[in-house]
């Protein structure tokens, strides 16, 4: 791919006054700066709108857009519907970034995903690692695999955004895009030596929720009764928790009797369970 001119950072943002303010610094303080960066008050209702108007006063390259919506806080389409309010406000870009609230990016990140997306035009997503402190600690959040690209700093090359039609409106959609982006042919990336630091542990607001949630999403994605027992059974293995397994089981199946609408049409999911039945023979394998 040829230089980059154009690239640009969406953050959706819903009562995030305790971390807003880092994560925005984190991001004027990077060797390579975007075109534009774009925050997305999803209703807040505390001091988030009145902090990123006191740092837009000192700064070109920020703005801030409303969605209008009710103050609520809910993982999957939400937070994806506030970042297409951003993003629609981008007349041209080569690469997005949706980055959310309380990360705070080494000084270098975007430097070192702008050029790996520089070295070859079929890589479709680039990031880094999330990390969490604990105990004062930097420690690696171990929610998913280190060859997953999570959902609070995926960046997006846009032929290959709109080659997997964006992101989808539905829980999961972090994980699907990541497995579209594979099959409509492109490459995604993890530049492992780059630490993101998350100021507050993955879905800490929604915890009871989580295991149904997940267990919707899998539907979603077609994964079948078989990969779903499979891999619940690893995440509640991993939890120590035997509810954990029945609730996510309970929404799937309920999902499934009810006809859900799946987030990926019939090619798609064809693809994502072949792909993640070969992860599976991969790691059995000897």
């Amino acid at each position: 791919m040829s230089g980059i001119s154009n690239f640009s950072v969406v953050i959706p943002c819903f009562n995030e006054e305790k971390y807003i303010r880092d994560c925005i610094q984190s991001i004027l303080n990077q060797t390579l700066l975007p075109s534009n960066l774009i925050i997305v008050n999803d209703g807040s209702i505390d001091k988030t709108v009145a902090i990123v108007e006191e740092i837009k006063e000192n700064s070109n390259l920020l703005k801030i857009v409303h969605t209008d919506k009710k103050a609520s806080f809910e993982p999957g389409a939400k937070i994806v519907q506030a970042f297409k309010v951003g993003l629609s406000t981008l007349n041209e870009w080569d690469v997005v970034f949706k980055i959310d609230a309380d990360v705070r990016l080494p000084s270098n990140y975007f430097q070192e995903v702008i050029s790996l997306y520089e070295s070859d035009n079929m890589i479709g997503m680039v990031g880094g690692l999330a990390y969490i402190k604990k105990k004062g600690k930097l420690v690696y959040e171990s929610i998913s695999s280190k060859e997953h690209l999570r959902g609070p700093i995926k960046s997006y090359q846009k032929s290959c955004f709109e080659a997997i039609g964006g992101m989808r409106e539905t829980i999961g959609w972090d994980t699907i895009d990541e497995i579209l982006a594979e099959y409509y042919g492109y490459k995604v990336k993890i530049i492992k030596d780059l630490k993101v630091i998350l100021a507050k542990p993955t879905g800490f607001r929604y915890r009871k929720s989580h295991a149904s949630k997940h267990g919707l999403a899998m539907y979603k994605m077609n994964y079948g009764f078989m990969l779903a027992i499979i891999a619940t059974s690893k995440t509640s293995f991993k939890k120590k928790s035997l509810s954990t397994f029945f609730q996510t089981m309970k929404a799937f199946t309920k999902a499934y009797i009810n006809k859900t609408p799946k987030a990926v049409n019939k090619k798609e999911g064809a693809f994502v369970r072949d792909y993640r039945w070969t992860k599976i023979k991969q790691k059995i394998s000897f």
